[in-house]
């Protein structure tokens, strides 16, 4: 059985549920666990230390040319996939060629901004929307909400 598919399996059924990540959040992991594997000419995580995390990183930046926020949730899944999946100790990773973060200029609407945009807005729309804006939540999360 390939190594990709070892940990996929013990990654979806045990750890990823009892620590409640997002279906999203899970996803997004296992796909960045499975390209760190392939990358690695199918060796098994548990062979691997931060030497190759590191060279993963680089690829991503240098050759792929990725964006700094997903060489950033690339490093995360294959730190949650060595702590908590495999259980190894890893020490710092450095010297990763790191993707720029782009600067960008933050927008804030006023509150009339706000309340204009809602006046506008009707039914489903207009509930999902005040929800959103008045406690925070992401639209999937908000997607998500059940009455019980």
């Amino acid at each position: 059985m390939a190594a990709s598919s070892i940990v996929s399996r013990h990654f979806r059924t045990a750890v990823a549920r009892l620590r409640d990540l997002s279906i999203r959040t899970e996803k997004t992991y296992r796909y960045h666990i499975k390209q760190f594997v392939l990358f690695h000419n199918k060796r098994h995580p548990n062979e691997m230390r931060q030497d190759e995390i590191r060279a993963y990183l680089t690829h991503l930046a240098v050759d792929r040319h990725v964006s700094a926020s997903t060489q950033n949730v690339a490093l995360a899944s294959l730190l949650f996939l060595s702590r908590h999946v495999l259980k190894l100790q890893l020490y710092r990773i450095d010297d990763v060629e790191r993707a720029r973060l782009p600067t960008r200029l933050l927008v804030v609407f006023t509150r009339k901004e706000v309340a204009a945009i809602l006046h506008r807005l009707s039914g489903l729309p207009e509930l999902v929307a005040s929800l959103m804006y008045g406690s925070r939540l992401r639209l999937m999360e908000c997607l998500r909400l059940r009455v019980n």
